[in-house]
């Protein structure tokens, strides 16, 4: 019988009151691992309370205690490195190399936290006006909440999000994925039993929408950060900052790349078939459709599906396997869907994988490497996320026509150009609409001292996760001008601004 699983509050874990769980699968199995509960509106309401409770203790620590403490948390997650990669491995689909990169990028933005007596300094200035000084320092927003997808079970939540929001000074209630909440809360128990945080720092819960929705309208939550589609990044933005609060959405992604004539084809099918079929494809910056000059266009898209034949599929957890599943039975119907909706609108089926079949893992969720060619523009295969192992085929005549196709897609999260050129790679720099940007660099995705700076449609808000924008995002400013008076000398007459104003 599954394991029933419940929610953390206040550091301790709670049996949820509610009727409605759900199964948590080893996808490479269908093996039914875990359930876990859709808590209820007044359980996400106790999360919320106990940061809130937790908050005033939390800010006030010193910066070098909590350092200190995320030094301690970085060793943690280090040594507990491979347990996680398998878990995560486990219920998502992802290799376990792959699983073990998901923690590391866990793990990254937990160092860049530790540099956080520094990353908070504000300024000052001395004898601003006459008599007058002037400082602004950045201080904790209070309670931050964190809702998370299911493809990155432990970069997003324990990377993006827990490690600078704590660094900073707030405390956070994480809204773990339904789908792929284990790995989640196995870090939640690290972090208390290991980790020795103050209780009620981190909350976690799993539900529905609906009860997520409690942080979008809540005055005690100061900020949200959002993974995931983009109708529903779109709507947390327009309803979380209508009522006042910061907010991080990073939504869907179609990333392009172009590949020139003179590119080096060996490295560069190299890069791309890792880059599309990494993760199984599941990752918003995954390279799912490439644009190829036509006068390589014939050997291109051979070369690409003589390496795709080859990759090693199997189950996620076996150190040979090259493709793992998809995350469940839906979401490989639905990239099946997908792949026959490219073939109704006209695509070329080059390389098909939805009869994708592994002995001893017959009820896993695979999906094979899968080529569309011949994708032009306007079919909605070419344009949407597929969320899965398909590369599109655009053929274009020139660098000029590439380009063009590439920024008329809505979403703009990262792009690639791969070419020995010089001059076309700076024009490409400069001149594409991708906020993450690669140069010969299939999967441009920043280390965690720089900002994940998706554009368009890939993304709503103000201030990035990660890098300095980051620690913007988790603080606000407070400034601070001070006076003394000298009490041996006459005070002269105050006007409307204090002395703050000078004359020339």
């Amino acid at each position: 019988m599954a394991v029933r699983k419940g929610y953390c509050v206040n550091g301790e874990w709670k049996m949820s009151k509610t009727e409605k769980y759900n199964e948590i699968t080893n996808s490479s199995t269908g093996e039914v691992l875990a359930e876990v509960p859709c808590c209820t509106a007044d359980e996400v309401e106790e999360a919320i309370a106990a940061a809130q409770a937790a908050f005033p203790a939390w800010s006030t620590l010193s910066l070098s205690k909590r350092t200190q403490m995320m030094f301690k948390w970085r060793n943690i997650l280090v040594d507990h490195l491979e347990e996680l990669a398998v878990l995560c491995a486990t219920e998502l689909g992802k290799t376990l190399n792959e699983a073990r990169g998901d923690v590391l990028k866990a793990i990254e933005p937990t160092e860049h936290a530790c540099s956080l007596p520094t990353l908070i300094q504000g300024d000052c200035s001395l004898q601003v006006t006459t008599g007058f000084d002037t400082a602004a320092y950045r201080v904790p927003l209070g309670v931050v909440a964190g809702i998370v997808p299911m493809n990155f079970p432990a970069m997003i939540p324990w990377g993006w999000m827990v490690p600078l929001a704590i660094a900073c000074g707030n405390t956070v209630v994480l809204k773990a994925s339904s789908s792929t909440p284990l790995t989640a809360m196995r870090i939640m128990e690290l972090f208390y039993e290991e980790g020795g945080f103050p209780k009620g720092v981190v909350n976690l819960v799993t539900c529905s929408r609906k009860e997520a929705d409690l942080f979008l309208t809540d005055p005690r939550i100061k900020a949200v950060t959002f993974v995931g589609t983009t109708g529903v990044g779109k709507q947390i933005y327009s309803t979380a900052a209508g009522n006042g609060k910061r907010v991080q959405a990073q939504t869907e992604a179609k990333n392009h790349c172009l590949v020139l004539e003179d590119c080096d084809l060996e490295s560069t099918t190299d890069a791309i078939i890792n880059s599309t079929y990494g993760c199984a494809g599941m990752r918003c910056m995954a390279l799912p459709v490439v644009c190829v000059q036509e006068s390589i266009a014939d050997v291109f898209v051979a070369k690409l599906k003589e390496k795709a034949m080859a990759m090693k599929i199997g189950p996620a957890y076996l150190e040979d396997t090259k493709l793992g599943p998809v995350v469940s039975a839906a979401h490989k119907a639905r990239v099946c869907d997908w792949i026959q909706k490219g073939i109704d609108e006209g695509a070329t089926l080059v390389l098909d994988g939805r009869d994708c079949v592994v002995p001893g893992c017959e009820n896993g969720f695979f999906v094979g490497p899968t080529i569309l060619d011949n994708v032009k523009p306007g079919m909605s295969v070419g344009d949407c996320e597929i969320f899965g192992p398909v590369t599109c085929i655009k053929r274009v005549k020139d660098f000029e026509e590439g380009l063009a196709i590439m920024n008329a897609n809505p979403f703009a999260n990262g792009s690639a150009i791969f070419t020995q050129n010089g001059y076309y790679a700076r024009e490409f720099e400069m001149r594409t609409d991708g906020g993450m940007v690669g140069i010969n660099v299939g999967i441009p995705v920043p280390s965690a001292y720089f900002p994940f700076s998706g554009n368009k449609d890939s993304f709503f808000g103000d201030l990035h996760v990660l890098g300095k924008d980051g620690v913007k995002f988790y603080t606000r400013a407070k400034t601070v001008t001070k006076h003394w008076y000298d009490q041996t000398t006459v005070k002269t007459a105050m006007d409307t601004w204090e002395g703050t104003v000078e004359r020339i």
